[in-house]
């Protein structure tokens, strides 16, 4: 087994990092574990949503400054290090950016999946983080394609006879789908209702099914949501500050409305109870630095 604990997230664009899970990342960087985080593409067919940061020069460069923007999310997050898998944005669905044939969704399937393995054989992570193949009706052609690559790569990175040359053999030990569940939105909706605040959560939220009955895992995330709201605000193109989605709430009430990031295990051993409280929970390793750390969250 590694000599330290790892945790490798797989995400579609720069921002994706901040919006899903930072506070989890914030929390294991904090108890030692690495944290790599894999970017799919550069982010280049993103719309400027800050009116602060629009402007031609601007959009001429955009892939230029939201990899600036990675790196100091990244950084206020608590990643390690940032990897970039090297396609470009596809763009919406049924946008003419789709047809690109430097663009993710063009990708070579084997070569994508490929690519990835080889990063999970060099970082040698315990737990890889990705997104479901059911993402609520978002349809973008990225973040479909980042759970068609990772599931495959998780499989076959440990596999000796796949693609040798791409490095020894690694076996993660668990898959993780992110979420945000009805709970979390129920629960930012009454609070912007109690507060006599405008809810940015119309019936589209609520229309559709909750999914939460397949939550398997719940990490306690108290102290580390700041994680969320400073990489969000290190996205100065991609997220306007004034967004009341994101900063509708004043901080103190943010901070302790909802203080858990929500998952689903996809591979690797099921909990004894749910949900679980450690994404390392069931993770044997022959490093003392383990059951410290597992002893810690209990």
């Amino acid at each position: 087994m590694s000599s330290k604990l790892c945790l490798l997230t797989v995400h579609a664009h720069p921002d994706d990092e901040a919006s899903k899970g930072a506070p989890t990342i914030a929390r294991y960087h904090a108890e030692g574990v690495r944290c790599v985080l894999v970017c799919c593409t550069g982010g280049e067919e993103g719309d400027i949503l800050n009116p602060a940061m629009d402007g031609p020069d601007k959009a001429d460069r955009l892939a230029e400054i939201r990899a600036a923007e990675l790196a100091e999310a990244a950084e206020a997050i608590g990643y390690d290090e940032v990897v970039m898998l090297g396609y470009r944005d596809s763009g919406m669905e049924e946008s003419e950016a789709n047809n690109h044939p430097d663009c993710f969704a063009m990708a070579d399937l084997d070569e994508a999946v490929g690519r990835l393995v080889k990063i999970i054989r060099r970082e040698k992570p315990q737990v890889v983080i990705t997104y479901p193949e059911d993402q609520g009706g978002y349809r973008h052609p990225d973040h479909l394609k980042v759970h068609d690559i990772t599931v495959p790569a998780f499989e076959q990175a440990g596999n000796a006879d796949y693609r040798p040359e791409l490095g020894d053999p690694w076996a993660p030990t668990k898959l993780y789908y992110v979420m945000w569940s009805r709970q979390r939105v129920e629960e930012r909706h009454k609070a912007f209702m109690k507060l006599g605040l405008e809810s940015p959560y119309g019936d589209w939220w609520f229309d559709q099914e909750s999914k939460d009955d397949l939550i398997t895992t719940k990490i306690p995330v108290e102290g580390f949501i700041d994680a969320r709201i400073n990489g969000l605000l290190a996205h100065k193109t991609q997220i306007d500050p004034d967004s009341t989605f994101w900063f509708g709430l004043p901080p103190e009430v943010e901070r302790s409305l909802y203080p858990y990031d929500d998952y689903i295990l996809a591979r690797g051993p099921k909990p004894d109870k749910q949900p679980e409280r450690d994404l390392f929970a069931g993770i044997d390793t022959d490093q003392k630095l383990t059951q410290h750390l597992l002893s810690s969250r209990t």
